[in-house]
């Protein structure tokens, strides 16, 4: 499933003497000192940065350097807490949630200022401004299965609310905010069929390619039969797919899992509104082997790396107990 909102890293800021608070914290959480915008780009959701500063400030402007923890802040506080870290007191940023909006950002923007009574600036400015109990919504382009650096963010919006009733309220407005933002959806039928029934695997491979890339929203999956000959029926495991991508560009894609070299370990149609899309419409490509190659590679160049590390693992698992098949059914 597409995933458009989740939580940014928290930012804590830790006052007190500050040679004295980094090295404590190097020696309890076995880290290193980083730049904040790489801690902010390598951080993932409900991570921890800690920034150390001396105890006279009182701003929440973070530091040029900081401290990433890969835990959520209550158990980097507790570790705190009872590992004596030397702090006067410590201070909590404004929560970070992250929004993904393919396009028309600026209109994005003004749509949440306006729902949410915000304001709307760079999310530096909206970090600057902010106080722990506010919320900062922070829209990109970019997916949010990628690591999100403070570059990938196109603007930023700054409430004075609770981040709890700020989430809850975006979770439910998210379909009418992109369906207002996007009114042109594609609606695509996906089918996929395998002669030797490992539809376990093939399955899984098309779902986290689509999950990963943010493709769009499944709504609705299950079992069908196609028919590709006369009297000649085949089970498929069909899913409908809402996506702002071109079909041609989906079919692409997902041309890039059908086969490993020349081993073919699935079929995959898609369709608009019912009109199967060829692959002879998806460029100038001598044969399929070139059109899955290309699509392969332009593949890899966007998943994450778990998940290609993951895809990876189950076309070899699929090639190795492939048998010599026909080409397919003409996808």
């Amino acid at each position: 499933m597409m995933r458009l909102v989740r939580f940014g890293p928290s930012l804590l800021f830790l006052r007190g003497d500050v040679g004295a608070l980094k090295a404590r914290i190097k020696e309890l959480f076995d880290v290193e000192e980083i730049p904040t915008d790489d801690a902010i780009r390598k951080s993932s959701e409900f991570e921890t940065i800690l920034l150390v500063t001396p105890p006279e400030e009182k701003r929440t402007v973070p530091p040029d350097t900081g401290f990433l923890i890969r835990q959520s802040a209550k158990l980097v506080l507790a570790e705190a807490i009872n590992g004596g870290l030397p702090a006067d007191r410590i201070e909590v940023e404004s929560t970070i949630i992250l929004l993904h909006v393919p396009e028309r950002v600026d209109e994005a923007l003004e749509l949440l200022a306006e729902k949410f009574g915000g304001k709307t600036m760079s999310q530096l400015e909206a970090l600057n401004i902010g106080e722990a109990g506010d919320t900062v919504i922070s829209v990109t382009r970019k997916k949010l299965s990628s690591p999100v650096g403070p570059e990938d963010i196109d603007g930023a919006i700054l409430v004075r609310r609770n981040f709890l009733s700020v989430y809850r309220e975006l979770l439910i407005d998210i379909p009418m905010i992109l369906f207002r933002l996007l009114p042109e959806w594609n609606e695509l039928t996906i089918k996929i069929y395998d002669t030797e029934r490992r539809y376990e695997e093939n399955i899984e491979r098309l779902m986290t390619v689509i999950e990963d890339l943010d493709l769009g929203f499944i709504v609705g999956e299950g079992w069908d039969w196609d028919y590709p000959r006369p009297f000649m029926r085949v089970p498929v495991y069909k899913l409908k797919l809402l996506t702002w991508e071109k079909p041609e560009r989906v079919k692409f894609l997902l041309k890039g899992i059908e086969y490993v070299g020349y081993k073919r370990l699935c079929d995959i149609d898609v369709f608009v509104k019912g009109k199967k899309i060829h692959w002879t419409t998806l460029g100038k490509y001598d044969s399929k082997f070139e059109l899955a190659k290309a699509a392969r590679e332009e593949l890899e160049k966007h998943l994450s790396e778990d998940v290609l590390k993951r895809l990876r693992e189950l076309d070899e698992k699929l090639a190795a107990e492939s048998v010599d098949r026909a080409p397919g059914r003409g996808g």
